[in-house]
């Protein structure tokens, strides 16, 4: 090898070498970031994903409400049935008028969340107001039961902290989340320091509030540091661990939203059978794979497109488009046909290829003949109105079809191929030579017949007639 050569190998194995470790620290971030948080959504979500997103995170803020106006009801149920356990004489009860202030803000939140009116100023002031209620409730207790405020640190109600953190994990949003569990541990600190604030009584002032005892700090009033630290610990670790879960299922949402929208676009461009099979996929779909199905195929073109192609208006031509589709796409459907390809101004059909069908015979001719009273009645309305009216052709034939994958890796389609779908597509080609308007072969008309149709028009047998691009004679039926 040259001189040169070498130099230029070995400067890349150089350049190599040297970038390998940010090559390396770049993969093992992202897969650890992955593993962390869940596979990272679509960079650019489009708008109407947006809006789904939106409407499920409205329908979530609706969820919340409700289980706070359920937990509300619970808890006035409990606290009017339980026996009390303040004295009588005690100068107040805040439960009650905490209860019945909460309630009526969760109220507004419900009625501004089912109009989707909840802006984000709103949703931070309810989050503070959420947690600001119960610490507020838990301080009123020392003044309820005449106690130092060593009282309110052992109230079991700081537990509800918990149910409150909770509740914002069902928006799928994590900002919220740790926003309540932030408050709770400024709120529970400020209520520990009121409490190491707080005067010691008369003749006492030399004994300290803070006790290092634990049995002491169970069985009296005493303040334990790190027991109120632990309490703001596990307010910190239920937040982050929820917060988490919340980031991993909102990126598991976003990534649904977006598969079911794009299912659905789906069904738009593909019949919904094919739709369905590429989603339902239990494995990645491979070229070449394929399936025989006994089915029928249906060929509809306008006569004389190319002609008005040229001589309509480019809008009017899609209107005429449009309509003609209009008439086609529903009668398929409700005769289980299948809209397979359009070309153009023509429409391949299929009965019993895309998903197997016992009457597929019967199905097919039972359209046609939908669809040419149909077609009558659309070229009246127009004829009527001064308007572009072709007439169309229609062409059946059944047999055995293959119904897959084909294209490359990189493209795939699925078709219908066979020689049902030749010979279809060429009789409808001939209704132009025979001067009708639909043709089938006399086979398909004694299957359909077997299959249960009989056929409301008229029928006309021609027999043996060469079509061309066929190599045997065939007994033709003329539908009308």
């Amino acid at each position: 090898m040259p001189t040169a050569g070498l130099d230029r190998v070995e400067g890349e194995r150089t350049a190599a070498v040297a970038a390998a470790p940010t090559m390396w620290r770049r993969p093992l971030a992202e897969r650890a970031a992955a593993l962390l948080l869940g596979p990272p959504g679509p960079a650019r979500l489009p708008a109407r994903v947006e809006l789904a997103i939106r409407a499920q995170e409205r329908d979530s803020e609706i969820l919340v409400c409700w289980a706070q106006l359920g937990a509300i009801t619970v808890f006035a149920a409990i606290y009017w049935l339980s026996p009390k356990t303040f004295p009588p004489n005690a100068p107040f009860e805040p439960v009650p008028a905490t209860l019945a202030a909460y309630g009526l803000f969760t109220l507004l939140r419900l009625w501004l969340a089912r109009r989707d009116r909840l802006g984000p100023w709103f949703l931070t002031v309810s989050v503070l107001i959420d947690v600001a209620v119960l610490m507020v409730t838990i301080w009123s207790f020392h003044l309820q039961y005449d106690q130092p405020p060593g009282l309110y640190l052992k109230a079991p109600t700081l537990l509800y902290v918990f149910i409150i953190i909770a509740l914002r994990a069902l928006r799928f949003d994590p900002r919220w989340l740790i926003l309540s569990g932030l408050t709770a541990c400024l709120g529970w600190a400020a209520l520990v320091a009121y409490a190491l604030a707080w005067p010691q009584m008369p003749g006492a002032e030399t004994v300290s509030a803070v006790t290092h005892s634990y049995v002491e700090y169970m069985t009296s009033l005493k303040i334990l540091i790190g027991a109120e630290v632990d309490k703001i610990i596990a307010f910190l670790a239920v937040t982050a661990v929820l917060s988490l879960a919340v980031v991993r299922a909102r990126r598991m949402l976003v990534r649904a939203v977006a598969e079911g929208t794009a299912a659905m676009e789906l069904s738009r461009f593909f019949a919904p059978e094919v739709a369905r099979t590429i989603v339902a996929a239990d494995d990645a779909i491979r070229p070449g794979e394929g399936m025989l199905r006994e089915a029928a195929a249906m060929f509809i073109d306008l006569r004389g497109f190319t002609r008005l192609s040229q001589e309509l208006d480019p809008h009017e031509l899609v209107r005429l488009l449009s309509e003609y589709q209009g008439v086609v796409v529903p009668i398929v459907h409700r005769h289980r046909g299948s809209i397979t390809t359009y070309l153009g101004d023509g429409i391949m059909v299929t009965f019993g290829a895309t998903r197997p069908n016992a009457t597929y015979a019967a199905d097919a001719l039972a359209a046609a003949e939908d669809l040419l009273a149909a077609f009558a009645d659309w070229r009246s309305r127009r004829t009527s109105g001064g308007l572009a009216a072709p007439d169309v052709g229609v062409g059946i034939c059944t047999g055995t079809v293959v119904y897959g994958a084909i294209g490359d890796a990189a493209r795939l389609e699925y078709a219908v191929i066979g020689d049902p779908v030749n010979r279809a597509a060429k009789l409808q080609n001939h209704t132009k030579a025979e001067r009708v308007r639909a043709l089938t072969t006399v086979d398909a008309l004694h299957l359909a017949e077997a299959q249960g149709h009989r056929p409301a028009g008229t029928v006309e047998p021609r027999p043996a007639r060469t079509v061309s691009g066929i190599a045997e004679p065939l007994d033709l039926v003329v539908l009308g």
